[in-house]
């Protein structure tokens, strides 16, 4: 389902949304049943969209579009490729390519064809003017030493790329630079400078550094989300980085088993609609079937607000599509909280079975969902949610708040 390269920009639009409905269809898309049996109603799905309360990235709804990217469309991206002085590239442009670009396919699907990556690589290498060990690359990197490294590339391949039609950038480092040690992602801050060029402002950019030989295309995925406002799901302290969601989400763990979005994140990229997510806000008990995320059709996830930033939700997942190698299916719990910073643990999933030993090549987490016949009790937010069965598309649960 790839959109073909010898389409125009303007073609590979207009077919956006066609792709999308067939790829439902490719999907197998999951017969129609009834969503939803209530013993009280239950609240418009705008009743347990959560206020951002961080003024950064976090799981709040009403995103600032005036600083982030917005995340449905195509976006046109252009593509550069760098070395250095005391790191001169001897492998080829297309090498590097070849770990980044099948991440356009790889957030398409997982858009539900929402959201295009039109990239342009411009296969050649520019010479930055200092040496990589001089661009201070170390966690901690400060905006401002990032910034200097974008402005140095953009200038770098200035001649021969015109910016000015890109939406957002990406510079590739060569593989002799160990100093570029990992991917941090740009977002320019308002009221500053920034990096301009061709009478065009860079206002999002990912720079690649060495990871990218690790991670692969999912990091497209990873890093172009913080430019749609997503925040990182691992912990920052350095002490069990993905304690809290392991590998269910490509914003925590790249590489898990579980790397499709949250349904939460979903939503909140608009690539779910408001009338798949069924929302418990007030006191009452509903019987809702929720088709799995990997998905598009149906309903996506049942929602139990707990606070003024605090919900629950439960979602069902299933070992197809970018989750192809999922431990465990079924109904997966986690509760979210958009007053918790990027890297503190915004959401946090529960585990059904928190004694039991991952199977081999598992990790903790990674055989969290709930299974038909358990259920999940927070007695103090008075939340419950019970699976009452399932099926190869999904489960059926009743959630509960007293």
């Amino acid at each position: 389902m790839r959109q073909p390269s010898f389409l125009t920009t303007a073609h590979r639009a207009a077919l956006v949304g066609l792709l999308a409905a067939l790829l439902l269809l490719l999907l197998g898309t999951p017969p129609a049943r009834a969503a939803t049996a209530s013993k009280s109603t239950p609240g418009p799905a705008s009743a347990c969209a959560l206020r951002g309360a961080t003024g950064w990235t976090d799981e709040g709804h009403g995103t600032d579009y005036s600083l982030f990217q917005r995340p449905k469309g195509t976006k046109k991206v252009g593509m550069i490729f760098v070395d250095f002085p005391d790191a001169p590239a001897t492998e080829t442009p297309a090498s590097g390519a070849a770990q980044i670009t099948p991440g356009a396919d790889w957030l398409w699907y997982a858009s539900y064809g929402k959201t295009w990556l039109d990239i342009t690589r411009h296969q050649r290498w520019v010479r930055m003017p200092r040496k990589s060990t001089d661009y201070g690359f170390e966690r901690g990197l400060t905006h401002e030493a990032h910034e200097a490294y974008l402005k140095d590339a953009v200038a770098a391949a200035d001649r021969g790329v015109d910016f000015s039609g890109y939406d957002m950038v990406y510079v590739v480092a060569t593989k002799n630079a160990p100093a570029i040690s990992f991917t941090p992602t740009y977002i320019h801050e308002p009221g500053t400078a920034g990096v301009v060029a061709d009478g065009k402002r860079i206002r999002w950019a990912v720079t690649f550094g060495q990871d990218m030989w690790h991670w692969g295309p999912k990091l497209v995925a990873h890093e172009t989300a913080h430019t749609f406002g997503l925040p990182d799901l691992y912990a920052f302290d350095g002490t069990d980085a993905h304690r809290h969601v392991g590998g269910w989400d490509v914003m925590g763990l790249i590489g898990g088993a579980g790397p499709q979005y949250f349904s939460w994140h979903s939503w909140k990229l608009g690539w779910t609609a408001d009338r798949q997510v069924h929302c418990r806000a007030s006191a009452g008990s509903d019987t809702v079937r929720l088709t799995s995320v990997e998905y598009g059709s149906g309903t996506k996830m049942a929602v139990v607000r707990t606070g003024s930033t605090t919900a629950y939700v439960v979602e069902s997942r299933r070992a197809v599509r970018a989750d192809s190698q999922v431990c465990s299916a079924g109904a997966l719990v986690y509760r979210v909280d958009s007053s918790v910073r990027t890297g503190e643990g915004p959401v946090r999933v529960v585990d059904a079975r928190p004694t039991a030993t991952p199977a081999k090549g598992c990790r903790p987490l990674d055989d969290a969902p709930y299974r038909a016949g358990e259920s999940f009790t927070d007695s103090a937010a008075g939340v419950k949610i019970e699976v009452l069965s399932a099926d190869g598309h999904g489960e059926t649960v009743r959630v509960t708040k007293s």
